[in-house]
């Protein structure tokens, strides 16, 4: 019978449906951009911007900019550009002040792990205080072990580097079979932890493609973390 001392999980998917916030919150900036007098089609726009992202990367601080030099000067006529961009980077912030919320059944799991005496984390990747600000937000802070934070910018490790995880366990002098990983994407959140011998957990509710015969195979599957807690359990 193994003892499970701590639970790390992955953030974007896993805690919170961000891949469907961001499309919300990405659409209202284009919105936004438009009304500020950006002369073109909203469609139109919402292609451009998924270029953009496609060709920089979701972490990238210069969407809006990089959007708005693609379609000056046709676009804008006499509007000043900083305008059009600020208007879409406030709708963007202002969505996610209003609806970045974790899905609703992870607090109640998480005071029920802290009161277990399971031991709480995050193991996620992406730019420090972009994650950081997620977590925030999400209001998980007060149940995570403050030592048991490990983003991958900050760590200098990326996703889906076993190194990652092999350093969480190590900084938290965890063995891998008393240690749990809950994550959405079967390449950076299963395939790495399985390697180093945690317990595996694919939380499939937000994930952004189904398991296929070349991925690793996950110890559990779960839909909601009411299953998370009955496996705990």
């Amino acid at each position: 019978m193994r003892t499970l001392r701590a639970i790390l999980f992955d953030i974007d998917d896993t805690l919170c449906a961000t891949t469907a916030f961001a499309k919300r919150a990405r659409n209202a900036a284009v919105h936004a951009m438009v009304e500020a007098g950006l002369a073109v089609p909203e469609e139109t726009v919402v292609a451009e911007l998924a270029e953009v992202l496609a060709e920089f990367g979701s972490n990238y601080d210069h969407h809006y900019d990089k959007l708005v030099q693609r379609l000056f000067p046709a676009g804008l006529g006499n509007v000043n550009p900083a305008l059009v961009v600020a208007a879409g980077v406030a709708a963007y912030h202002d969505t996610k002040f209003k609806e970045l919320r974790p899905f609703d059944d992870v607090l109640p799991l998480f005071e029920e792990l802290r009161t277990a005496g399971i031991r709480i984390g995050i193991i996620t990747h992406g730019l420090t205080v972009k994650q950081a600000e997620k977590l925030v937000r999400l209001g998980v802070v007060p149940y995570l072990d403050p030592d048991a934070i490990f983003i991958s910018e900050q760590i200098g490790i990326s996703k889906p580097n076993p190194k990652l995880y092999q350093c969480a366990l190590s900084r938290l002098k965890l063995k891998p079979n008393e240690t749990m990983y809950v994550g959405d994407n079967p390449v950076n959140d299963i395939a790495p932890p399985k390697e180093l011998g945690m317990i595996t957990v694919w939380a499939k509710r937000a994930a952004k493609r189904e398991l296929t015969e070349f991925d690793a195979t996950p110890d559990y599957i779960i839909e909601n973390f009411d299953e998370l807690r009955a496996l705990v359990e």
